[in-house]
C-alpha cells in the first residue's frame, strides 16, 4: 500500500511502485563501474544481479512493514518528477531502535546542489515523526565529504570516527558515524517555526 508522499516544493519522496522498478534497475545497474557507486560505500562491491532478483528483493523488502506500525523503509526520491534516487533505513538494533539512514542520488547532475540535505532532514522528521526513536544515524566515510556536508547540514553531527578502517583506490579513509537525537531535531524544528513566523 502506498503512503502519502513527503514533498518540499519540487522535492517529492514516495513510495516505490513496481512500475518504477526498470527505471531504478537502469540506474542502479546500467554501468558495470556507476560513479554514484565511487561515494557510496565504495570498499563494498556493487554485486550486478538480475533484473528478477532485483524485483523479487525489492518487493520483498516493500512487503516487510506491510500490516505493522513501521513506514516502509524505502523511498524513491523525485525531483521535478523524475527519479533521482532512493533514501531508507535500516535497523542496526531494532530492540532498542537504533536505526540509521541511507540516501543515493544516482544522477551526478543532482550533486551539490543541497538536495541531499533536504531529503536527510524530510526523511529523518519523518522517522521521528512516526517511531518512538530516540536518534537517527547514518554512517559514511572520510572520503565523502559530500555525504557528511550534507547530514552536517541536516543537523547531524559526528558522533564516532574508526580511525584508516576503509580502503578507497589504496588510500586508507576513516569510517564515519554521524547522528541526531530527538531532543536536537525538536530543537531544530521549533528553531525553524520560529523563523518562520517572524519572516
Amino acid at each position: 500500500m502506498s503512503e502519502n508522499p513527503l514533498i518540499d516544493g519540487e522535492l517529492v519522496l514516495r513510495s516505490i511502485e513496481k512500475e518504477d522498478l526498470s527505471e531504478l534497475y537502469e540506474l542502479i545497474y546500467s554501468e558495470v563501474e556507476p560513479e554514484w557507486k565511487q561515494w557510496d560505500a565504495p570498499y563494498y562491491a556493487l554485486e550486478h544481479e538480475s533484473y528478477e532478483d532485483f524485483e523479487h528483493s525489492l518487493l520483498k523488502r516493500l512487503d516487510a512493514t506491510q500490516g505493522t506500525s513501521e513506514p516502509s523503509s524505502i523511498r524513491i526520491i523525485e525531483l521535478n518528477g523524475r527519479i533521482v534516487g532512493t533514501i531508507s533505513y535500516y535497523w542496526e538494533h531494532r530492540p532498542s531502535m537504533w536505526l540509521e539512514m541511507g540516501i543515493v542520488l544516482y544522477r551526478s547532475a543532482q550533486w551539490g546542489h543541497g538536495i541531499g540535505t533536504r531529503v536527510l532532514q524530510m526523511w529523518s522528521s519523518h522517522l521521528f515523526e512516526q517511531m518512538p526513536l530516540a536518534r537517527v544515524g547514518l554512517t559514511t566515510w572520510s572520503g565523502n565529504e559530500r555525504m557528511m556536508r550534507s547530514a552536517s547540514k541536516a543537523g547531524l553531527q559526528v558522533e564516532g570516527r574508526m580511525r584508516r578502517c576503509r580502503i578507497v583506490n589504496g588510500k586508507h579513509y576513516d569510517s564515519i558515524r554521524m547522528g541526531m537525537l530527538r531532543e536536537e531535531w525538536e530543537q531544530m524544528r521549533a528553531s525553524d517555526a520560529g523563523r518562520n513566523v517572524n519572516n
